[in-house]
């Protein structure tokens, strides 16, 4: 039987990039994969505009055990390095944020230039991984279409979010059984439920602060009908959820503003001072509509509208299913993964890749870096 150099688990977008660098090295390489066509989620990334890297990309924009982990590979492999590869494929970008690059023609043109990367190398489509193990130095990979071997095996597999785009845990499986620890895993990069607001606030959108634990997240908020989503919720959703506090008006000492115009504008009602700093339904929603003057208010009860207004606790938060995650948070630990080569610890020629790793980015094109200098690391030592 054909014993491959490498073999690759999924040719999602870590698990392309270290065929391409396995491809200039020459490596007779073969990739495997569960869906019917490479790089499904690359394809709908950034709405279809792929937002492929950010130079903002360090570890203390990603989440996990040790963030510390991603240190060496953004170094091997830079979001610099990510925008240089772009121009060679003449692939034409835009900047829409300082830092934040989009495909002004879609993500295709990335996805195009990833297969042409990787030449001719060899890729089995809708071919499931049923269990590997490994003998007198070769892995033997047992799928739905027959056993392959290889010299050295890459686990890109990713994340278990957006099952309906073709999705297995293999990758946690197959770690599990050569002695890794799994981390707890759960869907990020998310919408958010919860029952603190009412229905009618659903479409509203406005700049907040969100605090969860130490975390300090500066962003949109939008208040849907099920709880809340926008950028902030989602970089929220990265975190330890169940409890967090949003603050309506990061900019605004409200309490100081609401005192002041008690004493020189008693007779406007609380309600419609407070909608003139927040959205209207908001501010009824706060104010539960209360048509007083806020003159008539003791400087105590307006200190409790104020803390409602810039530390809205919410107690009941739950992340949207993995069905709608961008990412999965959790996976397979760093602890025993070497992070200058992504080359397991505990098993040699074993590789990890991309977001199979307890490793998660932020929000803007930090878990594309990832694929790309993690596959990069990977690719340049299998």
């Amino acid at each position: 039987m054909k014993i491959y150099d490498v073999i690759i688990i999924g040719a999602g977008a870590a698990g392309l990039k270290a065929a391409s660098e396995l491809n200039t090295r020459k490596k007779e390489l073969l990739i495997l994969d569960i869906g019917d066509k490479p790089a499904r989620k690359i394809a709908i990334s950034g709405g279809g505009k792929c937002n492929f890297t950010n130079l903002a990309a360090d570890y203390t924009r990603y989440v996990g055990k040790n963030p510390h982990f991603v240190k060496s590979a953004l170094a091997q492999f830079s979001p610099k390095d990510a925008l240089d590869w772009v121009k060679k494929h003449k692939i034409k970008y835009y900047e829409k944020e300082p830092g934040r690059f989009f495909c002004v023609n879609g993500a295709n043109d990335i996805i195009n230039a990833l297969m042409n990367d990787i030449g001719s190398t060899e890729i089995k489509y809708n071919t499931s991984v049923i269990d590997v193990a490994k003998a007198n130095d070769i892995f033997d990979i047992k799928t739905n279409h027959g056993n392959f071997l290889s010299k050295s095996l890459i686990i890109a597999s990713g994340g278990v979010s957006y099952p309906n785009m073709g999705v297995s845990n293999i990758g946690h499986v197959i770690a599990k059984k050569f002695g890794h620890k799994i981390e707890p895993v759960r869907p990020a990069l998310c919408a958010i439920k919860t029952k603190a607001f009412s229905f009618g606030l659903s479409g509203i959108s406005l700049s907040v602060e969100i605090k969860v634990g130490k975390h300090i997240i500066l962003d949109d908020l939008l208040f849907t009908h099920f709880g809340i989503g926008g950028p902030a919720a989602y970089r929220a959703s990265l975190f330890d959820i169940h409890n967090f506090i949003i603050n309506f008006t990061p900019n605004l000492n409200i309490m100081e503003l609401l005192i002041q115009i008690k004493h020189t504008n008693g007779k406007r009602s609380l309600t419609n001072v407070v909608a003139e700093i927040l959205p209207q339904k908001l501010a009824r929603f706060i104010c539960k509509n209360e048509t007083k003057n806020i003159a008539d208010y003791k400087d105590s009860e307006i200190c409790d509208i104020a803390k409602q207004i810039t530390r809205f606790e919410i107690n009941d938060a739950k992340p949207v299913g993995l069905q709608s995650a961008e990412v999965t948070a959790g996976g397979v630990s760093t602890d025993k993964i070497s992070s200058k080569t992504m080359e397991s610890l505990l098993c040699s020629k074993l590789f990890f890749v991309g977001e199979v790793m307890d490793i998660t980015g932020d929000l803007g094109g930090f878990n594309l870096q990832w694929a790309w200098s993690s596959g990069f690391v990977a690719g340049r030592n299998a």
